[in-house]
């Protein structure tokens, strides 16, 4: 079942996780929508440098360091999306807190681990 995901912190750079992360979820018939510095195109995923009213989404995977993440948080508050994962270096307790008082579920885990063990 593809979960619509959103790749915050996307980058054009193959050798970069994020990026790694959108061919693998697109590879594994994810839905997803990027939001990064550079417009661009990875596969067939437009990368916008402003985020949008993304609809139905189910997931919110982190690419961004702890102090970028702020100017992003009423954003992902009112994407209302069931989880927010926190890659390696990503996690963030400030914004922990503000997603359990919005009732979001959030992970500390890397997707390109839940991808390749079958736990995404």
């Amino acid at each position: 079942m593809s979960k619509k995901t959103l790749v915050i912190g996307a980058s054009l750079k193959p050798e970069r996780y994020s990026n790694k992360a959108i061919r693998r979820l697109t590879n594994n018939k994810h839905d997803v929508v990027a939001l990064g510095l550079r417009e661009g195109r990875i596969k067939n995923v437009v990368i916008d440098t402003k985020i949008k009213a993304y609809e139905d989404l189910d997931t919110i995977t982190l690419y961004l360091n702890p102090k970028r993440q702020k100017e992003y948080y009423d954003d992902i508050v009112s994407l209302k999306p069931k989880r927010v994962i926190f890659n390696p270096g990503t996690e963030n307790p400030e914004l922990y807190a503000i997603l359990e008082e919005n009732n979001i579920n959030y992970e500390i885990a890397c997707t390109l681990v839940l991808l390749a063990t079958n736990q995404y």
